[in-house]
């Protein structure tokens, strides 16, 4: 498989596969023996067309049998249980939810009680988090002094929200958690020379993370907007992986809205802490 890496000198996701399933980890989390890291692509699920074949959007599938199968596919692959998955429900806002065992297959096997939430963060094992994305970028938390983790999507309004700075402030209220502890992973998600913004978006960024283009659009680097979120709000720059995946330049590999015009499934992340380790 022709996999278009963005940066050869980043570590690279490692790609695993069981049967049809294809899907990443990576090497700054699958280091800690106490965690359980995941990010789908697109191969080894039951959907057709467009949304072939791993896709996990609900609201995408007019099938929501083939959804429920396809998390039932890749969690046996991976090795968790589609029913200790905790859903988000994503509205491009910077709110983030401490959830625990009592909201385990929460938007998965039984009706989601809550609304308005990208993050998610736990203490607590067999708790899979997850956040579903098509080029946005999920945000991966692990603090392996108190055993906590969190899970985030940031698409441009959640990035220009702050929500990584958000998801670790909320670890630090409720687990004690020291952001210089912080291991973090910025997950596949559209690279800045894929991503075109008009002025309406452009205005919310500082001029780092922007370029301005001859069609008087801009360019914007929301990996490099969340690594500087992510910094400073305490977690060392030798603690954050950077993604070195572009969903927009892998759209045979991975769902990418960009690239699709829309057409597309949805990607899951996932991130949960072992019950034994």
């Amino acid at each position: 498989m022709d996999i278009k890496w963005h940066d050869e000198h980043e570590e690279k996701p490692i790609l695993h596969r069981k049967d049809s399933v294809l899907w990443l980890s990576f090497p700054l989390l699958d280091r800690e023996n106490w965690l359980t890291d995941a990010f789908s692509t697109r191969f080894g699920g039951v959907s057709r067309g467009c949304l072939s074949s791993m896709n996990l959007s609900f609201a995408r599938e007019p099938s929501n049998g083939n959804v429920l199968k396809n998390f039932r596919i890749l969690s046996d692959a991976v090795g968790f249980s589609s029913d200790n998955i905790i859903s988000t429900h994503q509205t491009h806002t910077a709110n983030v939810r401490h959830v625990g065992a009592a909201d385990r297959g929460s938007g998965i096997s039984k009706p989601l009680p809550w609304k308005n939430v990208d993050g998610l963060i736990t203490d607590e094992p067999d708790c899979v988090l997850s956040v579903f994305s098509a080029d946005c970028v999920p945000l991966f938390f692990a603090d392996p002094v108190r055993h906590a983790i969190g899970l985030s999507h940031s698409g441009w309004r959640g990035t220009a929200g702050r929500i990584g700075s958000v998801t670790v402030k909320a670890m630090e209220k409720d687990f004690g958690t020291n952001p210089k502890d912080l291991l973090a992973v910025i997950g596949p998600s559209i690279c800045m020379e894929s991503y075109e913004v008009g002025e309406e978006t452009a205005q919310f960024f500082d001029g780092r993370f922007l370029r301005k283009k001859e069609n008087g659009k801009y360019l914007l680097d929301l990996w490099g907007a969340n690594r500087s979120v992510l910094i400073e709000a305490g977690i060392p720059e030798e603690n954050i992986e950077m993604p070195n995946l572009c969903t927009a330049c892998n759209p045979d590999f991975l769902f990418s809205h960009r690239a699709s015009h829309g057409q597309r499934g949805n990607m899951g992340s996932f991130l949960s802490i072992r019950s034994k380790y």
